[in-house]
């Protein structure tokens, strides 16, 4: 299903073994992927994430914990150049966040979004260039996946169990056929790979 604009929907998100993006304890629970976040290969991967990207998709717990973090890395001339770059890329890029709760933007350059992902989606495959990231929003990516609206998978797998906590991949998806195209393993048994929808 190519739109008439040529733009993708891509998604980045770090699991666990288990296919978990975070522990038993919850959303805040992501110990388990903390420690293979800042590695060579994770940071090299979060470059290639966002390069091709023009519009961000978020969560509202993501919006919000993003806002509290990123701003500061896009200023600290300090911080790892592919971090800030990255930083300064959500902070400049536009966002569109969904949430039932939210009615004001928390950033600049953001709408927000009530309404189905799928709709919303498809309507910004219509219109405008460049990919649409979804950004580490669980939520938004598990709608997509099962309305088949998800063209690239950015993917880090970090090599531990946790044994509990929420699974991106849940029973009830279509089935469909994916294309490894980029994959890194780092010193720490992290494997940063990029899957391709093959329609």
């Amino acid at each position: 299903m190519t739109s008439p604009t040529g733009r993708k929907v891509t998604a980045n998100i770090a699991l666990t073994l288990d296919g978990r993006y975070n522990g038993p304890g919850g959303p805040g629970d992501i110990g388990s992927i903390v420690r293979y976040a800042t590695t060579e290969v994770a940071r090299d991967h979060l470059t290639r994430i966002w390069e091709g990207a023009t519009t961000a998709l978020l969560g509202r717990l993501n919006s919000e914990g993003f806002l509290g973090y990123w701003p500061t890395v896009a200023e600290d001339e300090n911080a790892d150049p592919r971090d800030r770059g990255y930083a300064k890329w959500l902070v400049d890029t536009e966002k569109v966040v969904f949430s039932t709760t939210l009615t004001e933007a928390p950033w600049e350059r953001t709408r927000m979004v009530n309404a189905p992902v799928a709709d919303v989606v498809t309507e910004l495959k219509a219109t405008g260039e460049g990919d649409i990231l979804v950004n580490t929003s669980p939520s938004i990516l598990k709608a997509l996946l099962a309305a088949d609206l998800v063209d690239r998978l950015y993917l880090l797998i970090c090599p531990e169990i946790v044994g509990g906590g929420q699974r991106l991949f849940d029973d009830g998806l279509p089935g469909s056929q994916w294309k490894l195209t980029h994959q890194e393993t780092g010193e720490l048994g992290e494997m940063a790979m990029v899957y391709d929808r093959v329609r």
